[in-house]
């Protein structure tokens, strides 16, 4: 998929929830980019479309690394790698447990492993201009977004 750019939080929020309905039981979805370009907001859009609440209080998981949201026997892993020392501690937190989960994993590249299990890869960059950011997606099958 090209380069899109979304101007704002709201366009942000929007591309989630498209996001989240192309999503299927099982994906992981790497998030990458810069500390600031929007990888926390565009979790939080997909996992509160997922759980059908759009004030559903979604933490970044920073401290806690991983944060887990259960909707109707579904579950959802939202990750943050930057604090892992080494890659073998990803096999600490669970992501994997449940072949079923959608897992959203924020700075994946201190687990480089992952890139070949990754159904969705996602990079976010804020453009030179400082506003909005710029968004490219990828989908090892050839989905497309609505």
């Amino acid at each position: 998929m090209a380069l899109q750019h979304l101007a704002d939080d709201a366009a942000t929020a929007a591309f989630g929830a498209r996001l989240a309905g192309a999503l299927k039981p099982g994906d992981l979805v790497l998030l990458d980019g810069d500390l600031g370009a929007g990888k926390t907001a565009l979790a939080r859009a997909v996992i509160r479309t997922l759980c059908g609440d759009p004030r559903l209080d979604v933490p970044s998981p920073s401290f806690a690394l991983v944060q887990p949201y259960e909707i109707e026997g579904r579950q959802i892993l939202h990750a943050d790698l930057y604090r892992l020392s080494t890659e073998a501690e990803i096999d600490e937190l669970g992501l994997f447990d449940r072949a079923d989960a959608i897992v959203l994993v924020e700075w994946p590249e201190r687990a480089p492993s992952l890139a070949a299990r990754a159904d969705v890869t996602i990079r976010l960059a804020v453009p030179k201009s400082g506003i909005g950011r710029d968004i490219e997606i990828s989908f090892r099958d050839g989905r497309t977004l609505d």
